[in-house]
């Protein structure tokens, strides 16, 4: 089918066969008999390089331990509340189009790198009017990136074509609005094909709320996996395991009865029910010390 589709395509343009796919906007492709790697090397180091920081000392986690950048909107306030006593040293940038560029570009790496994902999108919240902390933080990041800049995805030959996702949630960590973070990954056994982090779009009032509210949106990036990889032939007939490390949010997930601390999020409730029902998905509980998801949270 693809010999016949590359000579159709070449009766109507001129083409030149390039082979086995090895290098595309920026993601380098290494193939061998057992795996295939993604990554984006020759894009972080030039990164790197046009940033100044090719002598720079890496850093081994893309964040400070417990930062919390904040807003010059949330600076003000509580300079006002502290009559003055609490006033921020921290400015904005004279050119927040250097920030945003390069915020932009560290989005592109977030393609093979699911490690900075959960930093990236932080200080992607801060677009609009970028400070110097804000810049730093990003600086750091990159710093990050120096320490392994091959460091991407791997996709083993050797699969059982099982789907797994893994989901978490960290309640209430905005301070400027205490939404909280969603995190999930879906991957076929060792292979990762689906990650995100976010934050939620409204605020949940406990942490087995946030907890199911990553459920239900990890369930439907699930819905979407599924069309995909059926349209490609690959049958999944077994239920897909959702992995949660809250005992209350598995609960409440397989809890026919609704109640008043269930009520506000009941549509969460029903699709992950009807889905458990329809068997198309098994909740299942793991270890904090286990969840793979942390990075995204």
């Amino acid at each position: 089918m693809i010999n016949e589709l590359k000579t159709i395509l070449h009766s109507h343009f001129k083409l030149k066969d390039l082979g086995d796919l090895k290098y595309f906007l920026g993601v380098e492709i290494s193939r061998s008999d057992q795996d295939i790697v993604m990554n984006q090397r020759k894009y972080a180091m030039e990164l790197i390089s046009e940033l100044g920081l090719s002598g720079a000392k890496p850093v081994c986690t893309p964040f400070e331990q417990n930062l919390k950048l904040t807003t010059k909107e949330y600076d003000d306030l509580i300079e006002k509340q502290t009559e003055g006593k609490a006033k921020s040293k921290d400015k904005l940038m004279k050119d927040p189009r250097k920030f945003k560029r390069l915020v932009g570009r560290l989005l592109y790496l977030t393609i093979t790198r699911p490690d900075i994902c959960y930093s990236v999108n932080h200080i992607s919240q801060f677009m609009h009017q970028p400070k110097e902390s804000h810049y730093q933080a990003t600086i750091r990041i990159v710093r990050y990136i120096k320490g392994e800049p091959g460091k991407g995805l791997l996709m083993k030959r050797e699969n059982s074509l099982i789907l797994q996702a893994y989901c978490d949630s960290d309640w209430a960590s905005c301070i400027l609005n205490r939404r909280s973070t969603t995190g999930y990954c879906i991957r076929f056994e060792d292979s990762t094909i689906s990650w995100k982090s976010r934050k939620q779009r409204v605020v949940s009032r406990s942490s087995a709320e946030a907890e199911h509210r990553a459920m239900a949106e990890t369930i439907s990036e699930l819905a979407w996996v599924k069309g995909i990889i059926g349209e490609l032939g690959v049958a999944t007939s077994e239920p897909t395991e959702l992995f949660c490390n809250s005992e209350a949010a598995i609960h409440i997930a397989t809890n026919p009865v609704y109640h008043e601390r269930t009520k506000h999020i009941e549509v969460d409730c029903h699709l992950i029910r009807e889905q458990i029902q329809e068997k198309l998905i098994k909740t299942t509980h793991i270890p904090s010390l286990e969840q793979t998801t942390y990075i995204f949270t």
